[in-house]
């Protein structure tokens, strides 16, 4: 009986989510559509990341539903004044709540969720390769 593989370690989750973050900080200065537009792609990646070490063992088509769920979800969150005041009592959460409703940050989701999703199935892929090229130490 062989177990299940799981996606990638979680140290290599962790290491891909903070270079994620170098990188959406970076792209944060990028002006106008183009810096919105991959930093709502890289927000996505992120969620769908942190998802996948929640749940290491979650297919990776679902990891990106949740995440891309998720994001739309803080999304139309933004429709009201709830994240815009949480981000003026603590000024980090802008980060990760925003402030303002913008519709084309929904497809950038949808495209960073996807991305990362399928990211990590061949990662998951790839696991699976090794773990049956390798010599079964029972026999």
């Amino acid at each position: 009986m062989t177990a299940a593989v799981s996606g990638p370690p979680r140290w290599a989750l962790v290491a891909a989510a903070a270079g994620v973050v170098v990188v959406g900080l970076v792209v944060r200065q990028v002006p106008g559509a183009l810096g919105d537009l991959a930093g709502g792609l890289l927000y996505a990646v992120l969620v769908t990341l942190l998802a996948a070490f929640a749940a290491p063992r979650a297919r990776p088509t679902t990891l990106g539903v949740v995440a891309l769920a998720m994001c739309v979800a803080v999304e139309f969150a933004q429709l009201t004044d709830g994240p815009a005041a949480a981000a003026d009592a603590v000024p980090a959460l802008r980060y990760v709540l925003g402030t303002t409703f913008a519709a084309p940050d929904l497809a950038a989701y949808a495209v960073g969720a996807a991305a990362a999703a399928g990211g990590l199935a061949v990662a998951r892929a790839a696991r699976a390769r090794k773990a049956q090229a390798a010599p079964d130490p029972g026999r």
